[in-house]
């Protein structure tokens, strides 16, 4: 008989039971949004109820075959949210007459495919390390297609972002923070002794030598390059908050979390002096309720409707479909939280944001308990990745930091970021599949061989 390690189930039952409630919440949403706005059951209904279920149980299916161990809550939690968001797009474009929610349906379709491919070919995550230094080359060619002549969207709410291709629009950066968690995880594994090694020492901080801030100094500019050509103020914060992170849990050291924020704030002072596209937005965040910025281009009108919205919620909501979120720009991306927060009420919304917590909580879970160096920084990066982009847009629609362009993981529209998160679901339940699988103790008696993340030197001693 063999002997296992540990007895962790796979769970598979489980997540077909919490997959059964996400689909019911999904519908639920729809029907009331339908039952409120006083339309009918169409097969249009029932044809995208049908359609999310068996993507949702396709899914479910691949990983009984090629991860059965993968965390059992994750996949029940991104439908919940999927299918939540969906139903709320559709609830805005019956009212503003947008066809959004075709476009989000479509997406939702092309990203939990392009999840499936991922978790039916990437038999393990440890293959990705290979492909390191490549990921940086692909996260600095995803980063310049939007400024490339013939392809560039050209700017879009005042950010260069988007590429152009046909009659489809894409957001190469939100690709770009999964190739960059890959690099990131990648290099500070296989660099993690090297970076430890000691440099000055001042009171109980111990610094990290001069040639050792290189990788910290790189992030830092390719953030500042986004923000100055790109204006997206958004997506820099996120992609230097990654490597801050992703860098701590490697060392350990609260010496790189200093010097990140000191880099940080001198970037956000040079660029609030020299970028007018910076500063306004902080002054529209601090004049939010200013006459002047509520009626001005790019003021503070949108987050002010907002936080109306939000008050006039209350504590229960309204009931979806019966908000007043046609008076707010761009409703179904940026200010999504905002509708739901109206409409679901304070309730509502903290439930959408337990969501929100478990789904990173499971991430950090699957990296604690994986046994790989790399494996463990992917899957810290990916969930933080989808916790730092909550924060800030929901930051910035309750007016705690200011706004930027980022969209909501899940629940806005937006195919590239759906397509990008999905993919992000699909690296970390193959890494929790690594961490919850039992080890066989019962092998051939051989030797254990050096772990692949650190360095190890050996001493030859001379017989006498």
């Amino acid at each position: 008989m063999s002997q296992l390690l540990t007895v962790e189930k796979p769970r598979r039952n489980t997540e077909l039971f919490l997959l059964v409630l996400a689909l019911g919440v999904s519908a639920m949403a729809n029907a009331l949004v339908n039952l409120n706005l006083g339309r009918s059951f169409d097969n249009d209904f029932y044809t995208q109820i049908a359609i999310l279920a068996a993507l949702s149980l396709v899914f479910h299916v691949v990983l009984r075959i090629r991860a059965k161990y993968a965390d059992p809550v994750i996949l029940p939690v991104v439908v919940a949210l999927n299918g939540i968001g969906l139903a709320v797009i559709h609830r805005l474009d019956i009212t503003s007459g947008d066809t959004a929610a075709t476009r989000q349906w479509m997406w939702t379709s092309l990203a939990v495919v392009a999840a499936i491919a991922v978790m039916w070919f990437l038999r393990d995550h440890r293959i990705l390390r290979r492909y390191t230094y490549i990921s940086l080359l692909v996260s600095v060619v995803l980063l310049i297609l939007p400024l490339v002549p013939g392809i560039s969207a050209g700017s879009v709410y005042g950010a260069t972002v988007w590429i152009s291709i046909g009659p489809f629009t894409f957001q190469p950066g939100e690709i770009a923070k999964i190739t960059l968690a890959i690099f990131f995880a990648g290099y500070l594994s296989s660099n993690r002794d090297l970076i430890l090694l000691a440099g000055k020492k001042i009171g109980p901080l111990q610094l990290p030598r001069s040639r050792d801030l290189a990788p910290m100094i790189v992030a830092w500019l390719a953030s500042v390059g986004v923000l100055v050509f790109q204006r997206d103020l958004g997506s820099s914060v996120l992609f230097f908050g990654l490597f801050m992170v992703m860098i701590y849990v490697a060392t350990s050291r609260v010496s790189w979390i200093l010097i990140g924020v000191g880099l940080i704030a001198v970037g956000g002072v040079a660029a609030y002096q020299i970028f007018p596209h910076v500063a306004r937005r902080i002054d529209v965040w601090v004049n939010a309720f200013d006459p002047e910025y509520i009626g001005a281009d790019f003021g503070s009108f949108q987050v002010v409707e907002g936080l109306f919205g939000l008050a006039n919620g209350g504590l229960f909501g309204t009931g979806l479909g019966q908000g007043t979120s046609e008076k707010l720009p761009v409703a179904n991306s940026d200010m999504i939280i905002a509708v739901i927060g109206e409409e679901l009420g304070l309730i509502g919304l903290f439930a959408i944001l337990c969501l929100y917590a478990l789904l990173v909580a499971r991430g950090f879970r699957a990296a604690l308990g994986t046994r790989d160096a790399f494996g463990k920084l992917l899957a810290v990066g990916l969930s933080f990745a989808v916790a730092l982009q909550c924060f800030i847009i929901i930051g910035g629609v309750t007016r705690l930091i200011p706004l930027t362009g980022l969209t909501t993981p899940f629940l806005a529209a937006g195919g590239s970021s759906l397509l990008a998160n999905w993919i992000i679901v699909a690296l970390i339940l193959k890494i929790s599949d690594a961490a919850r699988r039992p080890i066989d103790l019962t092998g051939p008696a051989t030797p254990p061989s050096p772990k692949p993340d650190t360095v190890q030197t050996r001493k030859e001693v001379s017989s006498p």
